[in-house]
């Protein structure tokens, strides 16, 4: 009776706290928030000015007194305080008076954090108001977000490339037989953009506007119509304003840098996957989540290196936060769900 009345009354949700954006599912209501992982501060006192889209808005906009930070850095907490002032803000914005207990909360983590990174999570969730927090490895959730058949006898190679890391595992009855993970994602895709300006057009542009060309004419393979787009920066020399015109050949260019090093992890990992479950990889191939598979040609390409079929999940950004949502659904029937760790299959970080 007691554990129905929790059950009733609790507003448990599963968090993908991604580098680039945060999504938060809520059970029985799916993905109900989706924000940048963004906070803005008074450089000063520390307060917390903004939090999220609010906060994103700001970023290289801001005047000196104030700074707008991501307070995660390849997916591991870089600011445990500015952390958990994001997390209340997310709970609270989602929580309201909707409940009267504090929830249990599942949040995805990358696979190669330490136990020091572990706990930083953990203690961030609870002191933001969390009953119980379970944490469950980033390719794992998207696995299951994917809605990949992972407690089969089979593999099942999932590739996930959020904002700051690129997971790479090889699942088979429900656990990560090989995983590897590479601080190459979203983010050092805008930064070799960002660089390419400064090389060739010695011109300066923020994060933001990186990203934009990214979305814009950003890919790893050749279009069948190839695109323009007019950027706007500062140039160098003489500190003015200037605008430039790109090509979508050029940046893919800039781009092949880190999309090569992500190539190479799919390799290792393909290379450590044991001769059974390698044989099942020739039929049913990989599955791409995160922002980053949304990269123009980036499922040909990989298909092209690794001779293997590769499939786009139905909704990429979304496959972290579902599959923390669906161990959630699975707490209730757990015989004995305990909090903290989800222990799987050792892996390594590049």
């Amino acid at each position: 009776m007691l554990n129905y009345i929790f059950i009733l009354f609790s507003n448990d949700m599963g968090i993908d706290l991604g580098t680039a954006n945060t999504l938060v599912y809520v059970k029985n209501h799916s993905i109900v928030l989706r924000e940048p992982s963004v906070v803005a501060i008074d450089r000063e006192t520390r307060k917390v000015l903004a939090i999220g889209t609010e906060a994103k808005r700001m970023l290289g906009r801001t005047p000196s007194s104030i700074i707008a930070v991501r307070p995660l850095r390849n997916g591991v907490i870089a600011d445990f305080e500015v952390t958990q002032e994001m997390i209340k803000y997310f709970i609270r914005r989602v929580h309201q008076r909707r409940s009267l207990l504090h929830p249990r909360i599942v949040i995805g983590i990358p696979s190669a954090i330490t136990e020091v990174e572990k706990r930083a999570v953990q203690e961030s969730a609870e002191q933001a108001g969390a009953r119980e927090v379970y944490l469950i490895e980033e390719p794992m959730a998207a696995a299951i977000g994917a809605g990949m058949p992972i407690s089969e006898p089979h593999a099942n190679m999932i590739v996930d490339m959020g904002g700051g890391t690129t997971e790479v595992a090889v699942i088979s009855l429900g656990d990560m037989v090989v995983s590897e993970s590479i601080n190459v994602a979203g983010d050092e895709m805008d930064v070799a953009i960002l660089q390419h300006f400064k090389r060739k057009y010695n011109l300066l542009i923020g994060e933001t506007t990186a990203e934009d060309v990214k979305v814009q004419i950003g890919s790893v393979y050749s279009l069948k119509e190839e695109k323009t787009l007019e950027v706007k920066g500062r140039d160098q020399a003489t500190g003015l304003p200037k605008t430039v015109l790109v090509t979508s050949e050029e940046i893919r260019q800039a781009l092949m840098e880190p999309v090569q090093l992500i190539l190479d992890v799919i390799k290792t990992t393909l290379e450590e996957t044991p001769p059974e479950l390698s044989a099942d990889l020739v039929d049913r191939g990989m599955v791409l989540a995160g922002g980053g598979s949304l990269l123009r040609g980036l499922p040909e390409l990989i298909r092209q290196e690794t001779e293997l079929p590769v499939h786009l999940a139905e909704d990429p950004l979304t496959c972290v936060a579902l599959g923390t949502g669906k161990f959630l659904e699975e707490l209730d029937h757990m015989e004995n769900p305990r909090s903290g760790f989800m222990p799987s299959a050792k892996s390594r970080q590049r």
